[in-house]
């Protein structure tokens, strides 16, 4: 097979790009049967995926290493000739559903792809390339912001990515410290982050009226393919995690407080010290937690087995934290090559083995659809896709001891532990974006201070008291590269994170049982909607009140009881 470092990058023609999309758009109206018009639609696919690939090359690259003024040139290019291209996407799209032969593709290949067609119309017009263009130009300059982190601690410099496990260091002051310094740099750049920012959400806020819209927030459920529910689901969906998940979350960090000695409500730096002998950390070097991983693929199941041997064999994991590396995580697909890539940054932490069991639950998830027609098929929309990764991680806890040795107890307390506080925070993400978009005149002061409010009511267990730089004074949200880059994504991280606690739930009860209904989930990649493919897998939706009820009361219960004893 070809490696990664093998994959050839070319920046094709632009300008004969566009000439081969229009041409294979006026042969799908001329078409004269549903033979040719299929002929035309298969070839187009072809197409996509080479441009699709090239563009995907160029970007992992570059977040590979941002120092590079090659992949760097690219990626500036991609940021342009994407919003152009996509008028010619638009045209296409309007061919395939103005088509005689839309019975027949509808017969063959689902109506989904209409549905999400007709939702994408409403996401472009020509009039907003420019903007488009800035737009990625302002989130790429905010990407090389962080990437560019220089934090003096200690005698030496660290990345963001870098300083994170001292983060969670068992040392108090050293622990303080280290939050400290991480929140000066940010601070340092307050300047450049309320700007960018700033710059970003009055940009969308002017797409969405040039589109007709009252702003931006509907504009940005179009683009998140949202197709089977909308703003006032997510309201309720909210409503209930303060009325069932915080409740719990917030008897958590209570029992922490006990465990640390500290006063509740707890620092910023204290809330991230989970146990006094210190947080769970793998064992072994990188190297050793993908042999893991290995083992782990290879006893879950066949398809496991030889999905997880070819990321390894393929050069298709990037897991080391480096200097000039755009920092976080991701998983895309390499569609010509018909396989998935996996982008992280281990830092020694309990990240590090998430990164094998999240971002490789997504990888798997497009290996078991890499072939589907259309290819737009190989992926559900986002909250689908997170069901994958958070629900392997899951999976992955029966190889708790083999990632961390003798802190396996306290990664499976840990993990579900960690499960049920991060929907409040994720939750929080999204209603603070609504009440951004919804008020794009707010200035970046009032958009700090909301940030504050809503802490307030979703993670009351923080303390707000300006020890910490940053954090506590309501601007901890500029980390989050969701809000810059992917406005409204975050929320799909909470409703599958409440899908993958049934999962959980399951798993204590029969695991070859769950493993099945995660197989029935994933077979079906983007061929249903969200809501249709949860259904379709006898798994309940949790925008159910009682879905996110049933499972809180699960995890409070096994957290009670869990047995922490001999654990400091």
């Amino acid at each position: 097979m070809i490696k990664f470092s093998e994959m050839k990058y070319e920046r094709p023609n632009l300008e004969t790009l566009k000439k081969e999309l229009a041409g294979f758009t006026e042969a799908l109206k001329t078409a004269g049967t549903y033979e040719e018009a299929r002929a035309v639609f298969l070839a187009r696919e072809e197409s996509g995926k080479k441009t699709g690939t090239a563009a995907t090359l160029a970007s992992i690259r570059h977040s590979i290493d941002t120092r590079d003024e090659f992949y760097d040139g690219e990626e500036k290019f991609w940021n342009a000739a994407g919003p152009e291209l996509q008028e010619f996407d638009q045209a296409w799209t309007m061919a395939m559903l103005e088509s005689p032969f839309r019975a027949d593709f509808a017969k063959e290949y689902g109506d989904l792809m209409f549905v999400n067609a007709e939702i994408e119309l409403k996401t472009f017009s020509p009039a907003i390339i420019p903007d488009l263009q800035k737009e990625n130009d302002l989130t790429q300059a905010y990407e090389k912001l962080l990437a560019s982190a220089q934090i003096p601690f200690e005698g030496r410099t660290y990345t963001l990515s870098q300083i994170t496990p001292l983060k969670t260091d068992a040392d108090d002051a050293r622990r303080l410290a280290a939050w400290k310094a991480e929140g000066q740099w940010y601070k340092d750049n307050q300047a450049e982050l309320d700007r960018l920012y700033d710059e970003l959400v009055k940009l969308r806020d002017q797409m969405g009226k040039k589109l007709g819209y009252e702003g931006y927030t509907t504009l940005g459920y179009y683009r998140m393919g949202r197709n089977c529910y909308g703003k006032e689901d997510v309201e309720k969906f909210r409503a209930a995690v303060q009325k069932y998940l915080v409740p719990v979350a917030d008897k958590i960090y209570r029992e922490q407080a006990r465990r640390l000695g500290k006063e509740y409500p707890l620092s910023f730096a204290d809330a991230a010290l989970e146990f006094r002998s210190g947080n769970p950390r793998p064992v072994g070097s990188p190297d050793d937690i993908l042999q893991n991983g290995r083992r782990f693929y290879e006893d879950l199941s066949p398809e496991t087995a030889e999905f997880f041997n070819t990321m390894l064999e393929g050069e298709l994991l990037d897991v080391l934290s480096t200097e000039g590396k755009q920092s976080g995580g991701y998983c895309t697909s390499i569609g010509e090559y018909r396989v998935p890539f996996i982008f992280a940054n281990f830092n020694g932490t309990q990240g590090d083995v998430e990164v094998v069991t999240h971002e490789a639950g997504h990888a798997f998830a497009y290996w078991m659809n890499r072939d589907r027609v259309p290819s737009s098929y190989a992926w559900p929309s986002m909250e689908a896709c997170e069901v994958h990764s958070m629900s392997m991680e899951f999976f992955g806890e029966s190889h708790a001891e083999g990632f961390f040795g003798p802190d396996a107890k306290k990664f499976l307390y840990s993990h579900l532990a960690g499960a049920i506080t991060f929907i409040p925070y994720g939750t929080l993400v999204d209603h603070f974006q609504h009440e951004v978009y919804a008020h794009p005149e707010m200035t970046p002061r009032e958009r700090h201070d909301t940030w504050k409010r809503l802490l307030g009511v979703y993670m009351p267990w923080m303390r707000l008291d300006g020890d910490i730089p940053f954090y506590s004074e309501g601007e901890g949200w500029q980390r989050q590269h969701h809000i810059y880059s992917s406005p409204f994504y975050y929320i799909d991280y909470c409703l599958a994170q409440t899908v993958s606690l049934a999962f959980w739930a399951m798993i204590q009860e029969d695991k070859a049982g769950a493993w099945k209904k995660y197989m029935a989930y994933t077979v079906q990649g983007g061929s249903r909607t969200f809501t249709e493919l949860l259904k379709n897998a006898g798994l309940e939706s949790p925008f159910e009140e009682n879905c996110l009820r049933s499972v809180c009361a699960k995890a409070e219960e096994f957290l009670t009881k869990f047995d922490l004893a001999g654990i400091a």
